[in-house]
């Protein structure tokens, strides 16, 4: 199963980024997690088909209704089997 690293660059903490992220993952059945990072950016790890993941993508270059995201850096990552998506902290 495809899995990638995300980074997503802008206006993305402090706006429910991760909190929407998880719900729009869980609602698209993609597995993985998403994090804030020391720099102000989100990044995540995601599993699933391609077809989900690139929808989850086009998501994340919107993100949630108060974010400002300013670029997404898609890399491929080891396939990696999650669970579930989580939160992490």
């Amino acid at each position: 199963m495809p899995t990638v690293h995300l980074l997503i660059k802008g206006k993305v903490q402090g706006v429910f980024y991760r909190a929407t992220a998880q719900e729009v993952a869980d609602e698209l059945g993609v597995t993985g997690w998403v994090r804030n990072t020391e720099e102000g950016n989100v990044e995540a790890v995601v599993s699933g088909s391609q077809a989900d993941i690139d929808r989850y993508i086009n998501w994340c270059r919107q993100g949630p209704r108060r974010a400002n995201v300013s670029d997404v850096v898609v890399t491929p990552y080891e396939e990696t089997p999650f669970k579930e998506f989580s939160i992490k902290r």
